[in-house]
């Protein structure tokens, strides 16, 4: 059984898509789909760079340089 996505939130993502604002629905389809980390846990200028890997989230957090 699924959970059913009812948030929806300002989200800071610049791609429009059907799951923009609906966080949950947002990170389960990145995880299925194999494709990176979500815009919306990068600042806006990381974001805008479209490196959606762990490696640029890590810097964007100033993690690892």
């Amino acid at each position: 059984m699924k959970n059913l996505c009812d948030n929806d939130r300002d989200c800071p993502c610049t791609y429009d898509c059907p799951r923009h604002g609906k966080c949950c629905a947002c990170v389960a389809h990145h995880r299925d789909h194999d494709e990176g980390v979500p815009g919306c846990f990068f600042s806006k200028e990381a974001e805008a760079t479209y490196d959606r890997s762990i490696a640029a989230l890590a810097r964007d957090h100033g993690i690892i340089q």
